[in-house]
């Protein structure tokens, strides 16, 4: 594999290492090292058992920031990769192995664009910057988030952040993510009074008393919408009750909900007409919140404006702005009032068995990496 593109090759190289999430496997240092060869300052900042890359070039603003993670999921079972996960190869012209898409391929084209840019542009205006997990796979506690809280104690300011999640479809740079929505998760426990089943008038069946509830939460609308955003939705994800046995009257329910919500609706408002609905329908119960992130939003400006020109210099195409799929670590970073878009290549097998992604696709994402830079730093 000695005649792969520079990108392609510190693709494999990366995909090679077991980064399975928390773990690095060394894929942050060997970055760091090329790196810190063309000028980067580099800090190595480890929360818990995660580790985490700051690395910046220049000291003046604006600051344009390449956002990755070298952790990945696990694989599966082994026996059904056609090729072993980490050990990549390019198989009829896509690269296999895991981590190729999400994404080990978008860290290796953000290093070589960089190192490309900083070739031609030794002197360009304001800092590049890199902030690089381990956890965005994971719990998502000690990565991303926590370097933003270092970096806005000192603070130190991000203007513009290209994430590298797959973002593309069909053609690579076809769609960039220019936002998010928020993610809102409850356990809802709904109680009840275990007894035998042929003796019902001395019980209270939670599942029964549960069902009209949980009907009207799917069947209510939330909110609409906007030009950017898709209507908050709800999703009951698990359902657990009963202790196994035909004849005992479970004593409680339990059901994991979901919101994926737009900026048309707020956390303390969804909670609260949660609370309203389940109250109307006279319901013993507790709920156990938790967040995982709030909706961003990146409108056209410096940032969107020069991703697309960026696509269309190198590929002729017209990308699309979108705001669907899951979170990720974009909703951290945007809390500093920075302009985010997550920019990758094709998600088809992304977390698959077997993922793999065109060889050919990382050497145009270099490209946009690279005309990205140029217009926003030249």
């Amino acid at each position: 594999m000695s005649d792969l593109s520079p990108t392609l090759a510190l693709a494999c190289e990366l995909i090679s290492r077991d980064s399975t999430t928390p773990e690095d496997a060394g894929c942050q240092q060997l970055m760091a090292e090329r790196l810190a060869s063309i000028g980067f300052v580099i800090e190595n900042l480890r929360f818990g058992d995660v580790d985490n890359l700051w690395a910046r070039r220049g000291t003046d603003g604006p600051v344009l920031c390449f956002a990755g993670h070298t952790d990945v999921v696990p694989t599966g079972p082994v026996e059904r990769w056609d090729n072993p996960p980490f050990a990549p190869k390019i198989i009829d012209g896509m690269l296999h192995g895991r981590g190729a898409a999400d994404m080990k391929g978008s860290l290796a084209a953000m290093l070589v664009a960089v190192e490309r840019f900083v070739a031609e542009h030794p002197q360009h205006k304001g800092s590049i910057a890199f902030l690089i997990t381990s956890d965005e796979e994971g719990p998502a506690t000690e990565g991303t988030v926590k370097v933003v809280e270092t970096l806005v104690a000192r603070q130190e300011k991000v203007d513009w952040c290209i994430v590298g999640e797959p973002s593309s479809t069909e053609l690579v740079g076809d769609v960039v993510k220019n936002g998010r929505r928020g993610s809102l998760n409850a356990r809802l426990t709904i109680k009840g009074k275990q007894g035998h089943v042929a003796y019902p008038h001395l019980a209270r069946n939670p599942i029964h008393l549960a069902a009209p509830a949980l009907a009207a939460l799917a069947a209510e609308v939330w909110d609409n919408g906007n030009d950017y955003f898709p209507p908050t939705s709800f999703q009951i994800s698990n359902l657990n009750s009963g202790t196994g046995a035909t004849n005992v009257v479970p004593g409680e329910l339990v059901a994991l909900i979901n919101f994926r919500f737009s900026t048309e609706s707020t956390v303390d408002g969804l909670k609260a007409r949660v609370t309203t609905l389940l109250d109307q329908h006279g319901l013993d119960y507790e709920l156990d919140w938790t967040l995982s992130g709030l909706p961003f939003l990146t409108e056209p400006g410096d940032l969107l404006d020069g991703v697309a020109a960026a696509i269309r210099e190198v590929t002729g195409r017209d990308t699309q702005p979108s705001t669907s799929g899951g979170t990720s670590d974009g909703r951290f970073i945007a809390t500093m009032g920075t302009q985010v878009v997550e920019l990758g290549p094709i998600n088809a097998t992304i977390h698959q068995v077997n993922e793999h992604i065109s060889a050919a696709d990382l050497d145009t994402l270099t490209d946009i990496y690279q005309a990205s830079l140029t217009r926003l730093l030249v």
